[in-house]
């Protein structure tokens, strides 16, 4: 088992491996971290770890008045995730590696990151500036029949993004736009698929490769018989994930 010790970053979203992850970054628990990523040498990897909310809040109150007008400020690393914050964030999140971490003239950042590896959450430390966690680095295992499982999610995929664009003969990617290796396949349509927090946690929490397809197989054949019932259901862009206002 290898553990590694990691600022934790905890988010209203799922980070996958592979997947970029841009962030705004302007509350001071987040601004402490960025600070201290960047006393990392350019030569290494700036890593921190993306945990979802299981309950809280992304963003403390950072005045009164904000979002309960008899409220105070509620500060510090655990603000909005109680006083256990183990029990506000789920098991399994991801290693983000920040490719580029620039700081503004009024002293928030914006932050470009990748996701790397599946990680189980230990414990967290909730001393310091910021939260820190142990955590145990997942293996990403094939499972069986991941390859043929591929094959069927990205025809099912493709699918799935004609009707989201509202029309049969019109794809959002052609087949050359996406890979055919498994694991990636997998992290690619659990991202760009529009589910809620809960099943893409479900997706990231899969054992193996082979399960998150087989998973995602049925999640498409069903997404897609509900989008043919409501053909007025808006298109939605797959390629551009919302940026945190963290």
């Amino acid at each position: 088992m290898t553990t590694v010790r990691l600022p934790l970053f905890p988010l209203n979203s799922v980070l996958y491996p592979g997947l970029v992850l841009p962030l705004n970054i302007f509350e001071e628990r987040y601004r402490a971290m960025m600070r201290e990523l960047l006393k990392t040498p350019e030569d290494q990897p700036r890593r921190f770890a993306v945990v979802a909310i299981r309950d809280g809040h992304e963003v403390a109150p950072s005045a009164p008045g904000m979002p309960d007008p008899t409220a105070l400020p509620d500060r510090g690393p655990t603000a909005g995730f109680g006083e256990e914050p183990t029990k506000a964030f789920h098991s399994v999140g991801c290693i983000a590696d920040a490719a580029t971490i620039r700081e503004r003239d009024n002293g928030t950042y914006e932050v470009l990151a990748t996701g790397t590896t599946r990680v189980r959450l230990l414990s967290v430390d909730a001393t310091g500036p910021f939260l820190v966690a142990d955590l145990e680095e997942l293996p990403e295992d094939a499972g069986d029949e991941a390859g043929a499982l591929a094959e069927g999610v990205l025809r099912a995929f493709r699918q799935y993004q004609k009707r989201l664009a509202g029309a049969r003969e019109r794809s959002l990617s052609t087949g050359a736009d996406l890979p055919d290796e498994p694991a990636v396949v997998s992290y690619l349509v659990a991202a760009a698929m529009m589910l809620d927090t809960p099943a893409k946690q479900r997706l990231l929490q899969a054992p193996d490769t082979a399960s998150r397809l087989r998973d995602e197989l049925k999640l498409l054949r069903a997404e897609s018989a509900i989008i043919r019932s409501l053909p007025s259901l808006p298109a939605s862009e797959l390629t551009r994930g919302p940026t945190s206002l963290n």
